[in-house]
């Protein structure tokens, strides 16, 4: 993972420091790409300890097309909790109800609440609901990802192979404006690469994540359709460290990076949409031990 290191040492050696909507500040570039060979190994940042767990069931989620925290928080993963709370609290203030504690929050996911219309632990229409309904004038949704996967097998070199969360209708309405807006895939030569637009990145906590993330779609969608996964192309706007999380990327940077991981897939799962969490196994993923740093919201 010398590429990620690499973006963090440039954002440390000539990032800008800004304000931003957090107040914590922001030291950070505009304009950056990284390039993964999915054939060199599973991109997984060795310098630090990753929450693979939480990497695989939030895109499971996402592909499920849920949109509540409810599926994650039974699977003991909390990455969504706070901006669902945040959320669930700017509601409140708005409809003039009294707000429960955040222990009873999690413990009704999914349950209906006071407020009409909407259920404990919902996040309006964030990144699920826009892979697989994104909605029409007409009123009928477009399943974005099933619509990619028959491109790919039909028609793969178009060009159009290209998935949008950025739905200018909805994004002031999101619990939060998606971070990674849009994805294409490119087929050739028997190989299925993707490449992300992330307009946001926080590069300490997040960009592992939507690595990973993005990584293992990228292979998931290649076994459906009869390709081998080539590689993954990360393209960031906004590519920040949090000023709290200097000291940490100092740490990570003196680290060696160690030897890539393997990911396999689980060869009996026909469709992207049928995988569990049981269906990957890591083999070979010996990090550095987790380096712990405040969150910033």
């Amino acid at each position: 993972m010398k590429q990620y290191l690499k973006l963090l040492d440039d954002i440390c050696r000539h990032g800008v420091v800004r304000g931003d909507r957090t107040g914590t500040g922001t030291k950070g570039i505009f304009g950056y790409q990284m390039r993964f060979d999915l054939n060199e190994g599973f991109p997984l940042v060795t310098t630090k300890r990753i929450f693979l767990k939480g990497i695989i069931y939030e895109l499971l989620w996402f592909l499920k097309g849920d949109t509540n925290i409810k599926y994650l928080v039974d699977n003991g993963v909390h990455i969504w909790d706070s901006d669902a709370f945040r959320y669930y609290n700017e509601l409140c203030v708005k409809h003039g109800v009294l707000p429960v504690d955040m222990e009873t929050f999690l413990a009704a996911a999914g349950m209906e609440s006071p407020i009409d219309g909407y259920r404990f632990g919902d996040l309006n229409n964030v990144y699920g609901y826009q892979w697989r309904s994104w909605p029409t004038p007409s009123g009928e949704p477009i399943d974005q990802i099933r619509r990619v996967i028959d491109t790919i097998k039909n028609n793969p070199t178009s060009r159009r192979i290209i998935v949008s969360a950025w739905n200018v209708a909805d994004v002031e309405d999101m619990a939060l404006p998606p971070c990674h807006t849009m994805f294409q895939f490119f087929v050739a030569e028997g190989r299925l690469s993707c490449q992300l637009y992330q307009r946001s990145g926080d590069v300490f906590l997040g960009v592992p994540f939507n690595i990973a993330s993005y990584a293992l779609l990228t292979m998931m969608i290649a076994r459906e359709c009869g390709l081998e996964p080539g590689e993954f192309i990360h393209t960031l706007g906004d590519a920040h460290l949090y000023l709290n999380h200097l000291d940490q990327a100092a740490e990570q940077l003196s680290r060696e990076p160690r030897k890539l991981p393997t990911m396999r897939l689980n060869p009996n799962v026909a469709s992207i949409f049928d995988y569990k969490y049981e269906d990957f196994e890591l083999e070979g993923y010996d990090p550095h031990p987790t380096i712990k740093a405040p969150l910033s919201f």
